[in-house]
């Protein structure tokens, strides 16, 4: 791949907790996709009150529960969103080489990648586009 730099970090991209969506395990799934709109992004990171990170609900995780689910809309809505999240997620630390993001993105398939602490804390998040800027 062709790069400015090849050096550039996860956190020198990131972006910042206030621009993207972050919600309470206990969250009706209403309320998340509202979040996730007023974003205008396809994830929303689940946390605990200790901002640890603790599962990802995404705009495809909301098709495949359509799909799944035999439940009226408004009973599915009422959900809580840590019912319905992947609670199996990959995250990366904010210290790694964004061409590392980059390559755990294209083998997932993802667009959106929690950055998170040693501790499992949320703190940042990297999206695909600002990547792919800022490698070519």
């Amino acid at each position: 791949m062709f790069t400015k730099d090849n050096n550039i970090l996860v956190k020198d991209i990131m972006l910042n907790l206030e621009s993207f969506p972050i919600v309470q395990e206990k969250l009706i799934l209403k309320e998340t996709l509202e979040k996730m709109n007023q974003f205008k992004l396809g994830i929303a990171c689940i946390v605990n009150p200790k901002n640890v990170l603790t599962g990802v609900f995404t705009d495809g995780d909301f098709r495949r529960l359509l799909l799944k689910e035999q439940k009226p809309l408004g009973q599915l809505f009422m959900e809580d969103t840590i019912d319905v999240s992947r609670k199996k997620f990959i995250s990366i630390d904010p210290s790694e080489k964004l061409t590392r993001a980059f390559d755990l993105m294209e083998s997932k398939k993802i667009w959106d990648l929690p950055v998170t602490d040693v501790n499992c804390k949320i703190i940042g998040l990297v999206h695909l586009h600002p990547v792919v800027k800022a490698l070519i």
